[in-house]
């Protein structure tokens, strides 16, 4: 499929051979471009020979791997490739209607595992881009397993050829592709002997180079859907116990964050984690943060000349970490006060604890009234890249219904800090 051109960047180097917006190409050094993992191969290349669809041939030399400046209408520069699956567990099933509508697109493309470290299933995958994956050596390649059980896996993704994709794992291993692994744990279906079954397996491919657990997450829009329920106290100190069992200095095998929240265990350190390789999926985000925060405080040059008043909102489940790090801030800067303040989710309800999900009507109805100091911290993940919360609404928003400044922060120590001392640094 030839490939339009929508813009290119001023002096780049496809400009000064010649190609322009609104050329299609056709090929590259003779091979047909069909999509971004064709394009980015092609391009690595120091001699380039792009064909285009009037029959020109431009020739570019340049420097192995450097860009050329062009973009196309869609990164991938053809339709993103929807999920086959019928999971169990799929949250997207889980939303309430009347959203936006790229919130109810489930995905399941490998190129994005690739661009992005999306994690894929392996069941919308063909043989033939299983080789062009080894071929291009696209590596690691992030794989949504849940159960190396054949017969488990179609049952709980609800796709009679889940199992037989399991067959890929092993083709990428043995071609020396790196895989990350994820499982979503529901329990009495693939915890207990089921996960150990898992891990097992897995441990043989060898170039698993992570496997981390997260549960399955649980809104109350459940209706007509298959009857899961959150792990108990006991049932996640469990999947910790089996894990620690398969533990290697080889792989990465991790319990995520939020098994260790539900036991109320305390957090394992950073060296539990190893590489950081599942850190996305909140697998080691509450280690990571909180050494890099104190090492901020520690390291900090920063001096406070006027008393400072900040409220940080955040999940529930986040709320011990922060008050535990506010605590070390004020001992070193006695003249901030810093009240963090947890916002539940009401909005998908109470088994839904991390800050990522919360909405702005959440926010501004729980905290409207209160006494909200200077200015308002709000985590940064509640907001896509157009800036706005999962029900649509805007910063700018927030702070005028709140009456407040209000300014999201990402999980980074130093962007952290700077927002906490604010204006009044020395």
């Amino acid at each position: 499929m030839p490939v339009k051109i929508m813009s290119v960047e001023n002096g780049s180097i496809a400009a000064r051979a010649g190609i322009g917006a609104g050329d299609t190409i056709t090929s590259i050094n003779g091979r047909e471009v069909n999509d971004v993992l064709d394009y980015r191969f092609l391009i690595s290349d120091e001699r380039l020979s792009v064909a285009l669809a009037d029959g020109s041939v431009h020739t570019i030399k340049k420097e192995q791997y450097a860009d050329i400046g062009l973009e196309f209408e869609s990164y991938l520069m053809d339709s993103e490739r929807t999920c086959r699956n019928k999971c169990v567990f799929c949250f997207v099933d889980q939303m309430p209607p009347g959203m936006r509508e790229t919130l109810y697109f489930k995905d399941d493309d490998s190129r994005l595992s690739f661009l992005f470290g999306n994690y894929i299933t392996l069941t919308n995958l063909t043989d033939r881009e299983a080789s062009r994956v080894i071929q291009m050596r696209l590596s690691p390649v992030n794989v949504s397993v849940h159960t190396m059980d054949p017969q488990l896996r179609c049952r709980m993704m609800g796709n009679p050829h889940a199992g037989e994709c399991l067959r890929y794992l092993d083709r990428f291993a043995r071609a020396g592709i790196d895989l990350n692994i994820q499982l979503v744990l529901c329990p009495g279906w693939n915890d207990g002997e089921a996960l150990r079954f898992a891990l097992r397996e897995l441990r043989k491919l060898p170039t698993v180079r992570s496997i981390a657990a997260v549960p399955v997450g649980l809104t109350k829009y459940r209706e007509n859907l298959t009857e899961l329920r959150p792990f108990t106290k006991e049932e996640a100190m469990a999947v910790i116990d089996i894990f620690d069992e398969f533990r290697s200095e080889s792989i990465e095998v991790c319990a995520s964050d939020e098994f260790f929240l539900h036991t109320g265990q305390e957090m394992p350190g950073v060296e539990y984690y190893g590489e950081f390789r599942q850190i996305e999926n909140g697998v080691g985000l509450w280690a990571s943060f909180r050494q890099d925060v104190l090492e901020a405080i520690r390291n900090s040059e920063f001096g406070i000349r006027n008393e400072t008043r900040i409220t940080i909102a955040t999940g529930v489940a986040a709320e011990p970490l922060l008050r535990f790090l506010v605590d070390e801030m004020q001992k070193t800067w006695h003249n901030i006060h810093i009240n963090v303040r947890p916002v539940e989710n009401r909005f998908f309800g109470e088994h839904i604890t991390v800050a990522g999900l919360l909405t702005g009507r959440d926010v501004v109805e729980q905290l409207r009234g209160e006494s909200l100091s200077e200015r308002l911290l709000l985590p940064a993940a509640m907001f896509n890249r157009d800036g706005l919360t999962l029900d649509g609404m805007t910063l700018e928003e927030i702070s005028q219904a709140l009456g407040v400044p209000v300014r999201a922060v990402g999980n980074d120590a130093e962007e952290l800090q700077r927002a906490i001392v604010g204006g009044g640094v020395t």
